[in-house]
């Protein structure tokens, strides 16, 4: 029998976008290199190694973002203990919706994602380096 879907991912992502911040691209880039904002990078590994990184940004594979927020984790990451804004976003503000939203619903604040993502960074003249991701 087949699986029936009932709230797909149109449906999710309309539930986050709703009660999350949306920045537009506008918006995030005067927020780069701000010690009171961390740029959180969702994107898969191959994604960053073929169209390059948002300087500073934090890398946060997307099915680690719980496990890296939650203090009590055994994969716990210090940058997400610090008060700051977490600005996420991934390719195209897909992910980076759901996970402000994942964030904001375990506690984290103040989230917002970028909308257009990555894309929409590189295109606006957003800077882009290639290399090791940075270590935060």
């Amino acid at each position: 029998m087949p699986q029936t879907i009932t709230r797909g991912y149109k449906t999710l992502l309309g539930e986050a976008n709703a009660k999350i911040r949306t920045l537009s691209i506008a918006e995030a880039l005067p927020l780069h290199g701000r010690e009171d904002v961390v740029f959180v990078d969702l994107r898969d590994p191959r994604e960053l190694e073929r169209e390059g990184r948002v300087p500073g940004a934090v890398h946060c594979p997307r099915g680690m973002l719980e496990f890296w927020i939650d203090p009590e984790s055994p994969y716990h990451k210090p940058v997400f203990g610090q008060d700051k804004t977490f600005v996420f976003f991934c390719a195209a503000g897909w992910r980076s919706a759901l996970s402000a939203a994942t964030a904001q619903d375990m506690g984290l604040k103040p989230v917002a994602h970028v909308e257009g993502g990555f894309t929409a960074w590189k295109q606006a003249g957003g800077p882009v380096e290639t290399g090791e991701p940075s270590k935060r």
